[in-house]
């Protein structure tokens, strides 16, 4: 099996990543923007589980970037992880945060499947990263909402269109404890909010990872352009 996933050095991308190899794919491409100390370590990792890494630094809407996935070779299963945005309320922002957030967050999923899809053998998957902010209302959080808002919308069209040979689908997870989480003002109160949801504790990334796994596997065949909603129970919940 031939594995890329974007923003795959830490956190979620991290542990979906290493999900793939434990479960025996040969190949793991993680893409990720500049941390290379981080991108090495998860290498020796997945090296140890017995697969091959391939590290693709840089941008993943760049042009080289997208060079790079398209010599990885026809890929079984490509991982959408990557998200970045401009963490303000909606009149703090400006023009170049709505493009550098959009861009990141939904074009490039768009760019990947351009690029991938057409190599890519009947019945591989793409699967995308997507957050309750796309649904609900969270502080700050317009912008990047936005962008999963419309990657969601992405799925469900490639979900159709690419149908008859790939599976294209979405996790969507509730709060979960990474490094991402360090861009909040109001990061302990996410927190604990994320941890208030009927099974009473965090999401983990390999809470996510186990989600993306199985999007990827053969038991989810009928299950298209749809967002899995891994959070414990938590956007069930009537708030106050």
């Amino acid at each position: 099996m031939n594995v890329f996933v974007t923003g795959g050095s830490r956190g979620i991308g991290r542990a979906i990543a290493l999900r793939f190899a434990r479960d025996g794919a040969k190949q793991v491409a993680i893409g990720y923007l500049r941390n290379d100390t981080a991108a090495e370590q998860t290498a020796e990792e997945l090296r140890a589980l017995g697969a091959e890494p391939t590290l693709v630094r840089g941008n993943v809407t760049s042009q080289r970037v997208l060079d790079e996935v398209a010599a990885l070779g026809p890929l079984d299963v490509l991982v959408h992880n990557a998200a970045t945005g401009v963490i303000r309320p909606a009149l703090e922002t400006e023009d170049k945060h709505w493009d550098w957030t959009l861009n990141a967050n939904a074009r490039a999923l768009l760019q990947l499947a351009r690029v991938a899809a057409p190599s890519m053998p009947d019945g591989s998957s793409i699967v995308a990263l997507s957050s309750l902010g796309a649904q609900r209302v969270l502080e700050n959080y317009v912008l990047v909402g936005t962008s999963k808002a419309a990657l969601e919308s992405l799925v469900r069209y490639l979900g159709v269109e690419l149908a008859p040979r790939i599976r294209v689908n979405a996790v969507s997870g509730g709060v979960v404890e990474t490094g991402a989480l360090e861009h909040f003002p109001n990061r302990e109160e996410m927190l604990r909010a994320g941890a208030a949801n009927p099974v009473g504790r965090l999401v983990t990334p390999d809470d996510i990872a186990g989600a993306v796994a199985f999007l990827c596997s053969k038991d989810a065949d009928m299950i298209r352009g749809q967002t899995i909603i891994v959070d414990g129970g938590f956007s069930l919940l009537v708030s106050g």
